[in-house]
């Protein structure tokens, strides 16, 4: 019986699909068939083949590991470990601007992948070839991300808990400012941005929502009509889609109360204020032009005749 197996090679790190032509468990530590050889993975998930589905692009789980693999799998980490030692002590001695963060051998140990963060393009062709030499094995250098290094390195964000990225994100989603703006956030770096930097990757989890609902509520201190008449928007709540509104009473009090965004509407201008605003406006541009004194106006003809002269003898060059 044949399953489609999903198997992380690393906590936190993206799921990827073989084919087992046996049955697993969830939980269950296989060896894989992978592009660099055998790789020792847990099982992640299990899903059903479908009927004429293809499956010729997948590669296979070649068996469940054993007691042995698992003592390889040690040992390989204790070698990843040694060679980011080794890595960076070259690295010091070559000067070169690169910041190594991790290393992984392939389950039979023929093969090296060490990650490195750096502003900059890196010449490494000489650190390949020392590091070949001593740690007697193929090198392969690869230069990551900022949130790349976070999700393999962890940490704890500013909620208290584990890192999206390193618990259970597969991959990173594209996240803007836009995103905060329309949930309402203070646009303080410190607040919106991650351990690594960035802005936090939780900032997408609501946004379908919230991209939704922001179009129809109302602007803090933006004037709206109401059931009960025009008042000034107080208070907002996104989640339960309800505004307070500041409404003035006939006994020249005021009353607050609470109306949902589909029972309010945003008032528009009378021609009153309209002409009003374009009278202000008009008054704005007169006050920002000044009259030219005696000295400014001298200065002026003086120009005008020389451009004049100018223009005559490049007529009679001509």
């Amino acid at each position: 019986m044949q399953q489609k197996v999903g198997v992380r090679f690393k906590i936190g790190t993206k799921v990827y699909t073989f084919l087992a032509d046996f049955s697993v468990e969830v939980g269950d530590y296989v060896i894989v068939e992978t592009s660099l050889g055998q790789g020792y993975a847990v099982v992640d998930k299990i899903e059903e083949v479908k009927e004429n589905e293809d499956l010729s692009m997948y590669k296979k789980v070649l068996r469940v590991a054993t007691k042995e693999d698992a003592k390889q799998n040690e040992i390989n980490c204790e070698k990843e470990k040694a060679a980011i030692a080794t890595t960076k002590e070259f690295v010091e001695k070559m000067n070169l601007d690169m910041n190594v963060v991790n290393a992984e051998y392939s389950f039979d140990g023929s093969k090296v992948i060490i990650d490195f963060i750096s502003d900059n393009r890196v010449d490494f062709r000489d650190l390949v070839k020392d590091l070949a030499v001593k740690l007697k094995t193929r090198i392969e250098l690869r230069q990551i991300g900022i949130r790349d290094q976070a999700k393999m390195v962890g940490g704890i964000g500013i909620c208290g808990r584990v890192c999206c990225c390193a618990s259970h994100l597969k991959d990173f989603e594209k996240v803007s400012i836009k995103m905060a703006k329309v949930q309402g956030l203070a646009l303080n770096p410190t607040k919106i941005s991650g351990s690594c930097g960035r802005l936090m990757c939780c900032l997408e989890y609501e946004n379908e929502y919230y991209s939704e609902v922001y179009p129809k509520m109302p602007k803090l201190n933006a004037e709206v009509k109401t059931p009960d008449g025009v008042g000034v928007v107080m208070y907002t709540n996104a989640l339960k889609q309800i505004a307070s509104v500041k409404i003035t009473t006939n006994d020249g009090g005021f009353t607050i109360k609470d109306y949902s965004f589909d029972d309010i509407s945003k008032t528009s201008p009378t021609n009153n204020q309209n002409n009003n605003q374009k009278e202000n406006n008009q008054k704005q541009i007169k006050v920002n032009i000044k009259p030219l004194t005696e000295e400014q106006e001298v200065k002026e003809e003086n120009n005008k005749k020389q451009n004049k002269n100018f223009n005559k003898n490049k007529n009679k060059k001509k």
